[in-house]
């Protein structure tokens, strides 16, 4: 308990004294601003093509199962289970493979 005291005091003693000999800057109406850096950057409308979005993310869904079907199924095939078990993920990455063939490529809008 006493150690932990001396501790805190010490803790208190040092922001204390480091508070006052710290260097102090002058704050400006630059430094004020949303920037820190004070320069006037000029607001711009931010567009995200949510098309193009939502394609990665159906193309990262859909690797990402197939990943995890490859990954889970390949090490059950070799613990020594018969071949007939590699057949399952090899015709579901071509259908997968198939699947991705089909998307229509994305438009240039604009």
């Amino acid at each position: 308990m006493v150690a932990a005291l001396i501790a805190l005091l010490a803790v208190l003693l040092i922001y204390l004294i480091g508070g006052k000999i710290s260097a102090k800057g002058r704050k400006t109406s630059g430094k004020l601003s949303p920037y820190a850096s004070g320069e006037d950057f000029p607001s711009e409308k931010l567009q995200v093509n949510l098309e193009s979005f939502f394609l990665y993310a159906i193309y990262f869904l859909v690797f990402d199962v197939l990943a995890f079907v490859l990954a889970t199924s390949m090490g059950v095939f070799s613990a020594g289970s018969p071949a007939s078990l590699l057949i399952f993920p090899l015709v579901y990455a071509a259908i997968v493979l198939a699947a991705i063939e089909l998307i229509p490529p994305r438009r240039r809008l604009g």
